[in-house]
């Protein structure tokens, strides 16, 4: 049976899950948050994990469809070049080296568009097998679309899957799809984890009982 220590693949998210772009991030937000007539505190206190057109449209909800893609536009604007901090977050290399390891296939699926995903995993070091940005969806989190798509693309069903997340956009995606979950940040999923070293240490565990 599948467990959370047992999965027959892994679908990560990109920002705060396998690489640490928190301060680009921050960045980002002020920059644009300035410029739009926002104030940073709370563009920045706005919950992580969404797509930019949807945070966009929530701190600026004058603006019309045009509109918001335009400051979404933007926003991004602000990212692409910014990744000189961009690293794994702690525990990343080393469970990736497990998968690897293992045999286990594994995924990004990101709220991030085609170029800032690459630009970032680029910057960390990171290659995934296969991966699913927003622009490959019609819907981005909390929409399951992303890991369903993710789960088929590598021939799982998604409650065989274990998505790991750092928001609580990325969790509600998850958990729509009927995957299992590992949450980060101290949210609520199957299992809650400090960073991705104690996932590596349960897949390890349960590689060496066998079972």
């Amino acid at each position: 049976m599948r467990s959370y220590s047992n999965p027959a693949a892994v679908l990560f998210d990109m920002d705060g899950t396998l690489v640490d772009s928190d301060g680009a991030v921050v960045r980002a937000w002020a920059a644009w948050a300035a410029e739009y007539g926002v104030d940073p505190q709370v563009a920045l206190a706005d919950p992580h994990g969404n797509p930019a057109p949807t945070t966009v449209a929530k701190l600026r909800p004058d603006l019309d469809a045009p509109g918001v893609a335009a400051a979404a536009a933007r926003q991004l604007e602000f990212q692409y070049e910014d990744i000189a901090d961009v690293v794994p977050t702690t525990g990343a290399t080393r469970l990736l080296a497990v998968l690897e390891r293992s045999s286990i296939p594994w995924a990004v699926v990101t709220s991030a568009d085609d170029r800032l995903a690459k630009a970032r995993l680029g910057a960390a070091g990171i290659q995934p097998p296969l991966l699913l940005t927003i622009d490959d969806v019609e819907h981005g989190k909390p929409h399951p679309e992303g890991y369903l798509k993710a789960a088929a693309a590598l021939g799982f069903a998604p409650a065989d899957c274990l998505v790991v997340e750092d928001s609580t956009p990325g969790l509600a995606a998850g958990r729509a799809a009927g995957a299992m979950t590992a949450a980060l940040r101290g949210l609520d999923g199957d299992v809650s984890l400090a960073n991705l070293g104690e996932l590596a240490d349960l897949l390890e565990l349960r590689a060496l009982d066998g079972s």
